[in-house]
């Protein structure tokens, strides 16, 4: 199907490509009740390097009594096929995940802290001045060995325990950790609450000082809004969006908070608009269709609803 023509007033700064930031088998697995096998993860994780991901964030080192579904992080490092040409990631919370993750054989790794204070608390049970300090130890460190670091922003739209956040805390926050030498800033909207005219103005006002290269759009659907806030992002300019197979995921400090942006859906939205990912949509499906067998339910991805309809009519 040909991409329809535009109208040049609303989206003449359309980048040409856009790079998705694949964060199913990690952030999408962290909060599934049903335990995957690590040999499952490996598999989900081997498939996805076969889509045309070019980045994929493939667990977490944190300590297993937290998040016990990614208490394999070491096994599933070690066992994933790296792909050359494919960046895999994994989130780290201080000096002490990230050696393990290095010794694991982990070349790129992300931080993470909120912008409000009572969520950034009950999520890593620090203060956001003493996690920025934590952040001292890990960034440079890891720099230092050729490691590259991310950093991820929850709570940036709106917080589950403090309500709205002042845009201005998410500014000082973006000036601390580029001064401590991330690569990368994902803008975390952790409980779905933003509305595309509020991204509009956050991103605006941090794109003010921070190109644009070093944000990335970081969405949760529990609303409905993802996809409407992502091509806002997109139209000034970010080229990074993180998103998850089959729209899996939440948060375990975000009571109600339901998944990350689909995958699929956003390709599918993206290609339709003549912006290239690499993606190839049907695998991505064939992956998410193993996916869901794994946790035991349905995955909510509206375009891999629609294609799995699609393919059973055509008796596929």
């Amino acid at each position: 199907m040909s991409s329809p023509v535009l109208p040049e007033s609303l989206f003449r700064t359309l980048p040409a490509r856009v790079t998705i930031y694949e964060v199913g088998p990690r952030d999408g697995l962290q909060n599934e009740q049903r335990m995957v096998p690590t040999a499952d993860k490996i598999a989900m994780i081997n498939g996805l390097s076969r889509t045309g991901l070019t980045h994929i964030e493939i667990t977490s080192f944190v300590n297993p009594k937290w998040i016990p579904q990614l208490s394999d992080a070491s096994d599933v490092a070690r066992g994933i096929e790296r792909r050359e040409g494919v960046h895999y990631s994994c989130l780290v919370p201080n000096r002490r995940g990230m050696d393990a993750a290095v010794q694991a054989g982990m070349r790129d790794v992300a931080v993470f802290l909120s912008a409000s204070e009572t969520h950034n608390k009950k999520n890593v049970n620090k203060t956001i001045d003493e996690t920025l300090a934590a952040f001292a130890e890990v960034v440079g460190p890891a720099r230092e060995q050729g490691v590259r670091v991310r950093a991820y922003v929850s709570t940036v739209y709106g917080c589950p325990y403090e309500g709205a956040v002042d845009v201005a805390r998410v500014e000082d926050l973006v000036h601390k950790l580029r001064a401590l030498g991330v690569y990368q800033i994902s803008l975390g909207d952790t409980i779905g609450v933003a509305t595309p005219a509020q991204v509009d103005h956050v991103l605006r006002r941090l794109l003010a000082f921070c190109p644009q290269e070093e944000l990335a759009l970081h969405f949760h659907d529990t609303r409905g809004t993802a996809l409407a806030n992502i091509l806002v992002g997109v139209a000034l300019g970010i080229t990074t969006v993180d998103s998850a197979l089959g729209g899996l995921g939440g948060c375990p400090y975000a009571p109600g908070a339901s998944g990350n942006a689909a995958t699929e859906d956003v390709v599918y939205m993206l290609h339709g608009m003549g912006i290239d990912t690499g993606l190839n949509l049907d695998a991505l499906v064939d992956i998410s269709q193993r996916v869901a067998a794994w946790v035991g339910h349905e995955l909510p991805s509206k375009f891999f609803k629609a294609r799995l309809g699609e393919r059973l009519r055509q008796g596929h």
